[in-house]
This record gives C-alpha cells, structure tokens and sequence, in this order.
C-alpha cells in the first residue's frame, strides 16, 4: 500500500458509504414509485390489456348468468345485422385461451364431452370451426366466477328459469330433437378433444356469443373481440375479460345431463319471444349440415360405425376400462330416442347390419342398451376379455357367465332383467340416413333435424 494510498484511506472510506447510501435510497424511491404506478393497474397478463387491479363486483357486469332475456334480440334479423356491422372489433389483443385441464373422474368426462358436444352441435350447426368456438366459450366460462364450475352446469345455467336461459337450445324446444350418428360422433368427437387441452385460438377467452342477425341488450356493453361464420364473439371489458379472471378450478362434479334436460323440457315459456332465423341463414346452414352428414356416413370413426340408425358397431379391446366402455356407449346413445351399442375386438368381425348372429354373435365383446321403454338400463362384456367387469354382467351364454352365480344385476343396480341381451334383435333397421325428404331446418338453431 503507497503513502498516497493510506493517506486518503478515510476519505476513500466515506466515499464508499455515501454510495452505498445513494444506492439504497434509489431502490427504496423505484420501489415507491413502482407501487405508486401499478396502484391502480395490473401489468398485461396472456396479452390482455391494463386492467384494475380491483376488480368491480360481478354483480355489476351485465349478461352475468342471474340475467333474464340474454337470448332475445332487441331488433329484427336485417336491422340488427346492419347495426351490428356498425359496431367495430375492439382495438385490443386477442390470445388464445388456456388449455382446459380436465380433472375429474370417467362419469365427469363423459357427461362433460355430453354437454359439449350436444352445445355444439345445437348452437352451431355441423360445422368445425363454429362448433370449436361455441365449445371454447363454454370452457372459459367454466373456469370464470362468473358463470357455474361445470361443463354441464354451463350449458344448461339459467334453463331452470323461465326467461333465464343462456344457450337459446335449452329453451326453444330444441332438446326434444335428435341427430344423425355421423353429425354426433364428430360433435363428441372435437367435444372429447377440446376437454382434453385443445383451444380454438380464434375466440380467445371470450365468455359471450350471438350470431349476426340478432341485437341483444348487452351486446354494446361487452367488447366485440372475433367472428366465426354468423357468430360474434364478445368479452366483458376489464378485468373480468381478461386471461387473469379464468382463474375458477374445475374439479369435476357434473351433474346429470339427463336430469338437466328433463327439467329445461318441463319448463313453460310462454312468455319468452325467441328470435327469427332469417331464410338465408337456414338454408346456409342446412346445406353444410347435410354435407357433413354425407362425408362421414361410412367407415369408422373414432373406432365407431353406425349401420342404422340408433345402432352403433363399436372396436373395443382388452386395455378398455369396463366403466369407461359404459361411459362412451352412454355418450354414443346421448340424443337419441332408442339406441344399442355393441362391441367387437376386430372390425372384420362387425357384421353389415343387423342382426347380429352367427360369428359375429360369437365373437361379441360388449352390449348395451340404455333404459328406456323396453325395460332398464342393460351392459353386458365377454369377461374373458374383461375380466374386471361387474358381477352378473358376462354375456350370456359364455363360459364366463356360466360359471359365475346366478344372476342378473345390471352394471347401474338395476332392476334384474332376465331376457337376453339386444344381440341377436331380428327388427328391421333403416339407413343412417334420413329418407328423402325427412330433413328439416330448425327454425331457432338453422340445424337439421327429423
């Protein structure tokens, strides 16, 4: 160390100390002014814009669940088109949603992948695109304060009410129509998709929908965000259309969509005034739906082909859950006023049609038919290849059914039923496709129907 060096070693020392001071008190006043700054904001979040980092009360926002006449238009088809079109996209960021995470157990999966699919196909017809974004829209409101926690629950919320519906379908007689197999199997198909983590970027995390020919009440208090065929898609504005309010857990617990529809038909509606379907519009969409209807009658699809209506052939395998088989067979006959399933380990061994006899009858891995008029609810598996399944539910006449107590219990507890299964039905079944002549537009949903 110099002369030099220990001579201004103390005035070196309170040079340190004063540094060392300005440093800390910089930090301290960027920290201020920082808190100072996002007071009243939050920073962007999944490209959202700034929003208030306290955010207003729910029950302020409108067209919330609790609100009446969401469904209803305020004008007609051509007036409310044009002030539609008046109405610009909102000048912000559109990003994709989170992906859903579905957690939940196989009877949640497969009412859920119900309800999605059943909202798809009922609100916007057969087509991918429109029905990806009516499914998106359910899936964000799932995971909003705002809305129910369920898939079901989202679909089917407010349909209690008189006036209260939030999907025109559940309240416009809609319920009571049925589908083709082929519409259904690709409907349950993108539905199965979307729960698990697919997202239909277009919309982004919109949580409101209608299409272009009607002018609800609360369609100029939201922000008009994206459009998918006739529909617009719309978010609150604020926080609670931001990503950051998708912040609900979904944890399964769905209800019974059969129990929801039963209770949305028994409603009286004599009061509710449902929009008009312009002409255009249903011949638009009957066109794309008998397309649809079409391209996918032959084949299988998703390991299912449906020789008739009603009926449906599907490939199992031994890696299949016996609950999981009861599930997609409920799902596959969801919409339908009869229905039997039946399954096969091959696709060679899938007879043309009905009836099922001879090596097919043999070679037999899985029946069912669900509750109806004929009787309750029967599921029965070949239980050398499924030897989890539940007691008294071997098809009969296996080895396996004849070894095991006699009984006849069916997969849900049912009421015993002693008849044999629909394996070998000798009834006359039509083609999946409807006679000529038998497809109609629905004049609420622009769907087809019988």
């Amino acid at each position: 160390m110099t002369a030099h060096l220990r001579q201004n070693l103390p005035l070196y020392g309170l040079l340190s100390v004063l540094l060392l001071m300005a440093g800390a008190l910089a930090v301290w006043s960027t920290t201020r002014s920082g808190a100072a700054a996002t007071a009243g904001v939050v920073a962007m979040v999944g490209g959202d814009p700034a929003v208030p980092a306290t955010p207003p009360s729910l029950a302020t926002l409108p067209a919330t669940a609790q609100d009446d006449l969401v469904i209803t238009s305020e004008l007609p088809p051509a007036d409310a088109r044009g002030q539609n079109a008046r109405v610009p996209f909102a000048a912000t960021y559109l990003t994709p949603a989170p992906p859903f995470r579905f957690s939940g157990s196989v009877t949640d999966r497969a009412r859920a992948r119900e309800c999605l699919a059943l909202a798809g196909l009922a609100e916007a017809g057969g087509g991918d695109a429109d029905q990806r974004a009516v499914m998106q829209v359910i899936l964000n409101r799932a995971r909003h304060p705002a809305f129910s926690n369920t898939v079901c629950g989202v679909v089917f919320q407010g349909s209690e009410r008189t006036t209260g519906c939030q999907f025109t379908f559940t309240c416009d007689g809609s319920l009571r129509r049925t589908y083709s197999d082929a519409l259904w199997r690709a409907a349950t198909r993108r539905a199965e998709e979307m729960l698990g983590g697919a997202v239909y970027a277009p919309v982004g995390n919109a949580t409101h929908y209608h299409t272009d020919w009607v002018f609800p009440w609360w369609s100029p208090k939201l922000d008009k965000i994206a459009q998918v065929g006739t529909h617009l898609f719309l978010r609150w504005r604020g926080f609670w259309g931001s990503h950051a309010a998708l912040s609900a857990r979904y944890a399964g617990g769905e209800p019974d969509p059969v129990a929801l529809r039963a209770r949305a038909n028994g409603m009286s509606r004599a009061g509710l005034v449902l929009p008009e379907v312009p002409d255009d519009v249903l011949a638009a969409e009957l066109l794309a739906d008998d397309g649809a209807l079409l391209a996918t009658r032959d084949g299988l699809v998703d390991g299912v082909r449906s020789p008739g209506r009603g009926v449906q052939f599907l490939l199992v395998s031994a890696t299949d859950e016996p609950a999981a088989l009861a599930a997609r067979s409920k799902s596959l006959c969801a919409g339908l006023n009869s229905c039997q399933v039946f399954g096969w380990s091959s696709a060679a061994d899938m007879p043309a049609a009905l009836p099922v006899a001879g090596d097919a009858r043999r070679t037999l891995r899985f029946s069912y038919v669900p509750a109806g008029r004929a009787g309750p609810e029967t599921m029965f598996f070949d239980c050398r290849l499924f030897p989890a399944s539940p007691p008294g539910t071997c098809l009969p006449g296996s080895a396996a059914a004849r070894a095991e107590t006699p009984r006849t219990a069916t997969a849900r507890g049912t009421a015993p039923r002693t008849a044999a299964p629909a394996a070998a039905p000798t009834a006359t079944v039509r083609s999946s496709l409807p006679e000529p002549g038998a497809l109609k537009a629905d004049t609420q949903a622009g769907t087809l129907r019988e």
